[in-house]
């Protein structure tokens, strides 16, 4: 059996699915010899009958069925490769990789970008989730096209659009309080702090609401942060959005005050500056910009 070819392929496919040669090579723009000639080549290089000529229209035979089937994968396969290649000729990115930062309201967030990237079927959300310092580290090191975190808004290397805020309050577990009313940093270095883990490689440690002289832990995350507080194995500092319900609900107090107030975090959406941006990380600036 020698290879046959994809125009032979289409041939084949056009006539079954416009029901004749004729109408097939309408399809194709081809002419009737033509068409027909190639289904007769194919069916010789395969060495079996594909179509069944003896009615008034033609028909598959069934090992002809058989083969259809295989050969439309493989022509829809071959559709997405041209899709994909035309993206590419026209600059559009096939991947475009987001960082969200450990503190972002991740389901309002997550909304989003799901909104957005249902839009652009031919680019691959790869997303990756870091906390303290390293999402700046992954942007300037260049893994990532764009960050929703804290950055300092006065750094020259950034851009970045305002997405909203997160206030952190110090919070604890009523069983940790021992009846206590007041409660500030001299009684809590007795106890201890979860704080988070930088998720950075090379970048200088960054502290963020740390006690000096408490002993601590440290989580990969704010969710896990939230679990060992609320069992009373720690205390430190949540983000409202993550513990609303626990406080009204009394299972975690606020321990906010003159002594250990919180902190409104403002969060953003960064990429460097003097970077070439693709088509496709243009659109997601400009739809987190409107949104």
């Amino acid at each position: 059996m020698h290879d046959f070819t994809l125009h032979d392929l289409q041939c084949f496919d056009a006539v079954v699915e416009s029901g004749g040669f004729q109408a097939a090579a309408q399809r194709l723009h081809r002419s009737h010899p033509a068409v027909f000639a190639a289904i007769a080549r194919l069916e010789r290089q395969l060495g079996f009958e594909l179509l069944d000529r003896s009615g008034y229209r033609v028909a598959l035979t069934a090992a002809g069925e058989s083969f259809h089937r295989r050969a439309q994968g493989l022509l829809r396969e071959l559709g997405h490769l041209r899709d994909h290649a035309a993206h590419l000729a026209a600059g559009e990115e096939s991947t475009l990789r987001v960082v969200l930062g450990d503190f972002c309201p991740r389901p309002a967030l997550l909304e989003k970008l799901a909104r957005f990237f249902a839009t652009q079927p031919h680019t691959r959300l790869q997303l990756y989730f870091e906390s303290v310092s390293g999402p700046l580290e992954r942007l300037l090191d260049g893994d990532v096209e764009l960050i929703l975190h804290r950055v300092d808004k006065a750094d020259p290397r950034l851009e970045w659009l305002d997405m909203g805020s997160v206030d952190f309050l110090p919070v604890i577990a009523p069983t940790l309080l021992a009846g206590r009313r007041d409660i500030g940093p001299a009684q809590l270095r007795a106890l201890t702090q979860c704080v988070m883990r930088d998720s950075a490689r090379h970048s200088p440690p960054v502290d963020y609401f740390t006690l000096d002289g408490a002993p601590q832990c440290t989580v990969p995350d704010q969710a896990m942060k939230k679990e060992l507080v609320l069992h009373g194995l720690a205390w430190g500092h949540l983000p409202r959005h993550l513990i609303e319900e626990e406080l009204a609900a009394g299972r975690l107090q606020d321990l906010s005050g003159p002594q250990l107030p919180g902190r409104r975090e403002e969060w953003v959406a960064a990429r460097l500056r003097d970077r070439a941006h693709g088509p496709v990380a243009q659109r997601l600036w400009r739809f987190l910009q409107e949104a």
